[in-house]
């Protein structure tokens, strides 16, 4: 069965392009489009769709601010929103409320399409360029949450027989190879794929495999909770 899509935005050529170079793939289906977030709405209700393709800067009600009821529909569509918003806000909004992913209108049609198929297995979806904005925004919120604020360092004690065999644990990406933390190291800054490779001096393609292995050496999802993990060891960052 191919992935049934929702196209939503308020501009008639970029959506009718859109939906012209989604339907190259036959895996995919679009089965409406809409240009607010109302009308969306009804054809949610009346297609079902697994996917829903969102702008945020929509007339009326705003992309972000219509997931909720977007999402309230059972069953309830993937919500991957496409826009042209690098607000950090918008993103980490988008996704407290229930989007699967948040992609800029610069992406790559192979990449959208990827994205697609990704958000429809129930997986994570973030353009490269949000990606440093997401974990600079996780770090945040760590420094200011209680117990741990940012300008008070943790009292001084003794370290204990279980500290000790704690601290002696590996971290997790001691596990990757000194090439996979290099590409990691610029995943968490937000690099794509292509910018990696110019950096490295190594091929795209080459790129796109080290990232499938590193994934799967730390048995995640996506390349904003490889991101996220990286920011965790001080050594990476």
């Amino acid at each position: 069965m191919p992935i049934r899509l929702l196209v939503v935005d308020d501009h008639t050529l970029f959506r009718r392009g859109l939906i012209a170079l989604l339907g190259q793939f036959s895996e995919l289906q679009v089965v409406a489009e809409a240009g607010d977030a109302g009308e969306a709405l009804r054809h949610i209700q009346a297609h079902q769709p697994d996917v829903v393709l969102l702008d945020n800067h929509l007339p009326g009600v705003h992309g972000i601010d219509a997931l909720p009821q977007l999402l309230a529909h059972q069953p309830a569509p993937r919500v991957l929103m496409l826009t042209v918003s690098e607000d950090a806000d918008d993103l980490a909004t988008a996704l407290s409320r229930g989007a699967s992913g948040y992609l800029l209108k610069t992406v790559e049609g192979d990449d959208l399409v990827d994205a697609i198929r990704r958000v429809h297995r129930g997986e994570s979806a973030v353009s490269p360029e949000m990606t440093g904005k997401l974990v600079a925004a996780y770090r945040q919120a760590v420094q200011q949450s209680p117990g741990a604020p940012a300008d008070a360092p943790p009292p001084a004690a003794t370290p204990t027989a279980t500290d000790r065999a704690t601290d002696a644990a590996p971290h997790p990406l001691a596990k990757l190879s000194p090439r996979e933390r290099d590409i990691l190291r610029e995943i968490a800054r937000g690099a794509s794929n292509k910018e990696i490779g110019r950096k490295l001096d190594i091929a795209e393609t080459t790129v796109k495999i080290h990232v499938q292995h590193i994934l799967r050496k730390l048995n995640l999802t996506s390349r904003v909770q490889a991101a996220v993990l990286a920011s965790s060891d001080p050594d990476q960052t």
